[in-house]
């Protein structure tokens, strides 16, 4: 579950992180009333507004600017709010911004120069520990700064039997080129971004830019943070946070009728019982000349209900030209899948405009394709792989 920018300020504050102060604001006039209040809490003249939506690059895409006065406040969050906010991260249509964050400077002047640095804190699967990656460069790009300069890019891996260690995190403080007080201030900072990423269940902590001060402070001026949706139900205060309108709007409703849905950009519609038989079913789909249009787990429980919820999701999507279903029985029936697919058309009724095939195979699967073949329906049955897919390739020619 990605979070937007304020909310994982929030969860890094909880946790002894010092962050770029700010507040949400849902128009302009709460944006006017937001710099005012930060006014009299830190002395800020200037204040940032920043477009909060699920996606990177907010600043290349205009949802990034700097206000100098209430008025220019007043105008940005007019500009901004509303807006479609297209980033790299995002569709061509972008996303709309429905709120922004005003935020105080943190680039006031002082005795030494400000320093922007990039860390993120993510699981190394290869290796099953978490990771620690960081460099000199923040503030930009960090694709761009590891294909161009991998070696600005450092990396710290912790064993989870002991945590992190002391001397991880001044190594991590030497290697950004800190001393004195930003060098303590910088092990404090990895500490405690390490706990909260642990003790929040998250996925990633990214932090871009983290940014020494002028006068030698470490915090966090943005932060991109995404929780195991797997953990939420013992972290409710996190799930309370989940905003749908940032979500695809067909993976919501999936996820509400408990179908395990990822939306594609094919034209194949795919309903199969199992992960690994749903990534081969693409890759099928693939070799058959197709795209697949989803990904779409409906489980062990076959039945009418949920096989009729899953067509209904599925036909959501326009681009779907025609809909592979692929279920191994094993814990389900496959006579029992047939009459559910077929129970499901029929209830769908004129809904069910496209071409539909069907591949059972396990128990009773000879007399799932005679279901099939006898209800007079526009299914097509399969027993093969291989048959599936030249039936799939014949549709879309």
């Amino acid at each position: 579950m990605n979070l937007h920018e304020y909310q994982g300020k929030e969860i890094l504050a909880s946790f002894g992180v010092r962050i770029q102060r700010g507040i949400v604001a849902q128009n302009a006039k709460e944006a006017v009333e937001a710099a005012k209040q930060l006014t009299a809490e830190t002395g800020t003249g200037w204040h940032v507004i920043k477009a909060q939506v699920h996606a990177g690059g907010r600043g290349k895409g205009g949802g990034v600017k700097l206000a100098k006065n209430l008025k220019e406040v007043e105008e940005i969050a007019n500009q901004i709010i509303g807006m479609n906010l297209i980033t790299p991260q995002t569709s061509a249509e972008g996303k709309k911004v429905h709120q922004v964050l005003v935020a105080e400077d943190v680039y006031y002047p002082g005795e030494s120069e400000t320093s922007e640095f990039y860390m993120s804190v993510v699981l190394n699967r290869a290796t099953g520990k978490n990771m620690i990656m960081y460099s000199t460069e923040g503030g930009m790009d960090i694709e761009e700064v590891a294909e161009s300069t991998p070696h600005l890019i450092f990396t710290e891996e912790i064993d989870p039997a002991t945590g992190l260690l002391g001397f991880q995190a001044r190594k991590i403080a030497f290697n950004l080129g800190l001393s004195g007080t930003a060098f303590k201030e910088m092990t404090k900072f990895v500490a405690s971004l390490y706990k909260a990423y642990v003790e929040s269940d998250s996925n990633m902590f990214e932090i871009n830019p983290v940014l020494k001060t002028s006068d030698d402070l470490i915090m966090a001026v943005d932060a991109k943070v995404s929780i195991d949706d797997n953990a939420l139900y013992r972290r409710k205060e996190y799930a309370d946070m989940r905003d749908l309108r940032e979500e695809n709007a067909i993976e919501v409703e999936a996820r509400e009728v408990g179908l395990n849905y990822v939306d594609l950009d094919g034209n194949v519609g795919c309903m199969v019982n199992g992960a690994g038989l749903a990534m081969a079913t693409m890759d099928l789909i693939k070799m058959a000349g197709g795209e697949p249009a989803n990904f779409l787990d409906v489980g062990g429980t076959a039945d009418a209900k949920r096989v009729e919820e899953a067509f209904r999701i599925i036909l959501k999507d326009p681009n779907v030209k025609a809909i592979l279903i692929n279920i191994f029985g094993g814990i389900v029936r496959c006579d029992r899948v047939a009459q559910g697919v077929v129970d499901a058309y029929k209830n769908m009724g004129d809904s069910m405009n496209v071409p539909i095939i069907v591949r059972l195979q396990g128990t009773n699967a000879e007399l799932a394709k005679e279901i099939i073949d006898n209800s007079g329906l526009a299914v097509q049955s399969a027993v093969q792989f291989q048959e599936a897919a030249d039936k799939v390739k014949a549709v879309l020619a």
